[in-house]
């Protein structure tokens, strides 16, 4: 287990990945006791706290602007999808619509309704749509933002909240300029984007930065910008949580996933390395299959290796699921069992798994201790073999899909 916990005990960091310095503690004098439950504890009652963590995120702007194709694309889904929200030509949200996400529902997208429309007016507004219930407010322009949208972003500034511009619809303004014999696309987007700076600018909004955004070609623009800047201006636990929902659309997300992944994995191990300690094989090989069986599939699924996931993107880049498929070489969600977790626990201990733990279970003190890190090095190390595999098909499907729309685009 020495090798495995330098790498969690680094001496350039005072506190454990995703926990306090006092949690920190806990585990550590747990730990240097031989206690394995106490610091199983210490971590089940954080994670606990870590999982009622909520995200709201706000979305508006004005009626029209594209709000509610814009959350939909942000949840990973089309505007005809099952659990997508209501778009249409007019107005269709007449209040604050929560919209949890499919795979982590403490995600929560609010399509507020659109601002300027007789029942909500700017000086009432922030106080109809509840504005202290959001994280953070994202502002859309289908066109030029108007002095509405500076007033808007100033009071949300001004009670303590944070906001952001996106220009949404830029498919369509590239579409009507590709006509022109001196079109260039570059030019199109730094052209959309001086005329949004501009316009808040004269509005007295002091060095503005605008997300130019396509709410049907999600992957491309600033989306992947956008996404970076949130991440970054967001607090720890919530930017893990928003960091694991973002759509597979870029590199760099998929890079952040991983390094996130990575860094929880010690909790999943701690937990086999206590139930190890007990002197009940049959409950220890449990105790792994399920741990390793519930973190492949959340691995696979916010990676997008999952039926539903990819059908999305193979439609939203026009391939077939096939394709995508043929370039993953891991398990997709569905197919991840507790049969398939027990081979592989077998295959990593080169043993079979009952014989391994009820015969360090006969050996007294020591042999409760050899079971545990035995325990803790086995899932440390197959989880983290499991999400490079994972982390590596979904970068594997990401160039498929891109490849696909470039030829497309020729």
């Amino acid at each position: 287990m020495e090798d495995v916990k330098y790498n969690i005990f680094s001496k350039d960091r005072n506190t454990l990945p995703g926990l306090s310095e006092q949690e920190t503690d806990e585990i550590k004098a747990a730990l240097k006791i031989g206690d394995f439950s106490g610091a199983a504890c210490v971590v089940q009652r954080s994670d606990k706290l870590f999982n009622n963590i909520k995200l709201n995120i706000a979305i508006t702007g004005e009626s029209g602007a594209g709000k509610s194709s814009f959350l939909n694309a942000f949840r990973g889904l089309g505007d005809e999808d099952e659990g997508s929200a209501e778009t249409g030509v007019v107005e269709t949200t007449k209040e604050p619509m929560p919209y949890q996400h499919s795979k982590y529902p403490n995600v929560i997208f609010w399509d507020l309704p659109g601002i300027g429309t007789p029942d909500f007016q700017l000086d009432t507004y922030l106080k109809q749509v509840t504005f202290n219930h959001y994280d953070f407010f994202i502002i859309i322009a289908s066109e030029r933002f108007r002095a509405i949208h500076a007033k808007l972003a100033k009071e949300i500034r001004r009670m303590g909240k944070k906001f952001y511009f996106v220009r949404s619809k830029v498919d369509s303004d590239i579409c009507n300029e590709k006509h022109k014999k001196s079109f260039s696309e570059e030019r199109t987007l730094e052209k959309i984007r001086n005329d949004c700076v501009n316009h808040l600018c004269k509005e007295e909004m002091s060095s503005p930065q605008v997300f130019l955004v396509s709410s049907k070609e999600f992957q491309k623009y600033d989306s992947s910008e956008l996404q970076k800047t949130l991440l970054k201006e967001l607090e720890s636990h919530k930017k893990h949580v928003f960091l694991l929902a973002l759509p597979n659309l870029s590199k760099p997300i998929l890079e952040k996933k991983k390094k996130a992944f990575q860094r929880q994995i010690w909790k999943q191990a701690l937990k086999s390395c206590a139930i190890a300690a007990v002197p009940l094989p049959a409950l220890s090989v449990k105790c792994d299959v399920g741990i390793l069986v519930d973190n492949m599939r959340e691995y696979c699924e916010s990676f997008g290796l999952d039926d539903i996931s990819l059908s999305i993107l193979a439609r939203q880049v026009k391939k077939s699921v096939a394709e995508l498929k043929n370039v993953i070489k891991s398990p997709l969600a569905k197919k991840i069992s507790k049969e398939m977790a027990e081979e592989l626990l077998t295959e990593a201990t080169g043993e079979g798994l009952m014989v391994v733990k009820h015969f360090v279970s006969m050996i007294p003190l020591v042999g409760t201790i050899f079971a545990a890190e035995r325990s803790f090095t086995v899932i440390y190390r197959m989880l983290n073999s499991f999400l490079d595999g994972v982390a590596e098909d979904a970068q594997r499907v990401l160039i498929k899909a891109l490849e696909t729309e470039e030829k497309t685009n020729e």
